[in-house]
C-alpha cells in the first residue's frame, strides 16, 4: 500500500483544475497510484454537490453516504474521485449473502511446511481498516442486521474493531476512509420499489457525517458524456438521436418513480444503446436488445410508447402489436 508514501497523503491537489468545478479548495492525494486505484474516466463529468461531499471524506476523514436512485452513478462517483487522488478503492456489495464473518475473517485451513493447519484469514474489514484504503459498501441499506452491527463499530471516526476469536483490537490506519451507497435514507422501502431493503437504526444514521443525495444527469451533461463515449454520434444528426435516447431514458425514470415501471434506463444503459446503435446501425433493434428486453413483458408496452413519443416513429416490431391492440 503506497509503501513510498508510508500510506499518508503526500500531494496537494486543485479541486477546480482536477474536478473542473468551480470552488477554491485544495484536497491531498497520493502522489503514486497503487493496484488497488479504480482506473481514471477521463469523459467523467462529476456532480459539484456529490463531489464536494466525497471530497470532505476524503481530506476530512468524515463517514460520507451518498443516497440516490439505482443507475445514478453514486459508486462510480466515489471511485472517479478516489482515481483522481490515487487513492486505494475497494467495493462491498452488501447484499443477502455477505456475512459478518465475510467481514470480519474466519479460520481456515492451509499448507504450511507440508503440514495442514488451521489459521485466521482475515477478512475485508480488518485488512483495509489497517491500510490507507477508501472502503465502499454498496447497497448499504439492504444490509443484513448482523453485519450492519459490525459496520457500527468502525464508523466512529476513532472507532477500532475487536476481533474476539483473535483477542485483538484494530485501531483504523489514517487514511482509511468509509463510505456507502444507498437507495433509501434508512426508512426502509417507503415507496414500494425497493424490496430487500432494511429499516436503519437511528443510533447508525447518526453516525454518518455526511448524507448527499446524487440524482440523474442534467440532460445538457448527459449529452456531453454520451458524445464523449460515443464520438461518432457528435454531428448534428447523432446529437439530435442522443437528446432522443436521453428523452427516453428520461421517461424511463419518471416512470420508475411514479412506480409505473419497474425498471429504468441509468446513463449506462444509454451509452450502451448507442454502442449497441453503432453496431446494429438500427435505432429499434438496439432499443430492444439494449434495454426493452430486460424489462417486465406487462410494462414493455408503456416503454414503447415512450420509445414512440420520443423518436416519433415505430416502436420496435416484438412489441407493435401489442401496442395497437392495447
Amino acid at each position: 500500500m503506497n509503501d513510498k508514501n508510508n500510506g499518508i497523503p503526500n500531494k496537494e491537489i486543485d479541486v477546480r483544475k482536477t474536478f473542473d468545478i468551480d470552488v477554491d479548495m485544495k484536497v491531498m492525494a497520493f502522489e503514486e497510484p497503487n493496484e488497488y486505484v479504480p482506473t481514471i474516466d477521463e469523459s467523467y463529468k462529476f456532480d459539484k454537490n456529490t463531489t464536494l461531499a466525497i471530497l470532505a471524506g476524503f481530506s476530512h476523514n468524515r463517514r460520507v453516504m451518498i443516497q440516490g436512485y439505482h443507475g445514478s452513478g453514486k459508486s462510480t462517483h466515489i471511485e472517479q474521485v478516489a482515481s483522481r487522488l490515487n487513492w486505494p478503492c475497494i467495493r462491498v456489495n452488501l447484499d443477502s449473502h455477505i456475512s459478518r464473518i465475510d467481514l470480519l475473517g474466519k479460520d481456515a485451513i492451509t499448507l504450511k511446511d507440508g503440514k495442514q493447519i488451521t489459521e485466521f484469514k482475515e477478512g475485508i474489514l480488518p485488512w483495509a481498516l489497517q491500510s490507507p484504503t477508501a472502503l465502499v459498501f454498496d447497497e448499504y441499506d439492504a444490509g443484513r442486521p448482523d453485519v450492519m452491527f459490525v459496520i457500527q463499530r468502525v464508523l466512529e471516526v476513532e472507532g477500532k474493531l475487536t476481533l474476539l476469536d483473535q483477542n485483538k483490537v484494530i485501531s483504523p490506519h489514517s487514511g482509511f476512509r468509509l463510505f456507502a451507497t444507498a437507495n433509501t435514507v434508512g426508512l426502509g422501502d417507503t415507496s414500494g420499489l425497493y424490496h430487500g431493503t432494511q429499516q436503519i437504526n437511528q443510533g447508525q444514521m447518526d453516525r454518518w457525517h455526511i448524507v448527499s443525495t446524487l440524482n440523474y444527469l442534467d440532460p445538457d451533461l448527459e449529452l456531453k458524456v454520451i458524445l464523449s463515449k460515443v464520438p461518432n454520434l457528435d454531428n448534428k444528426g447523432g446529437m439530435e438521436i442522443a437528446k432522443n435516447m436521453i428523452s427516453v431514458a428520461n421517461l424511463s425514470r419518471q416512470g420508475f418513480a411514479n412506480g409505473d415501471i419497474s425498471t429504468l434506463m441509468s446513463p449506462r444503459t444509454v451509452i450502451s444503446w448507442a454502442e449497441n446503435n453503432q453496431i446494429f446501425n438500427d435505432l429499434n433493434k438496439s432499443f430492444e436488445i439494449t434495454f426493452l428486453n430486460k424489462c417486465d413483458e406487462t410494462e414493455r408496452v408503456i416503454i414503447a410508447e415512450y420509445y414512440q413519443r420520443c423518436f416519433n416513429s415505430e416502436a420496435p416490431d416484438s412489441i407493435a402489436e401489442e401496442i395497437e391492440n392495447s
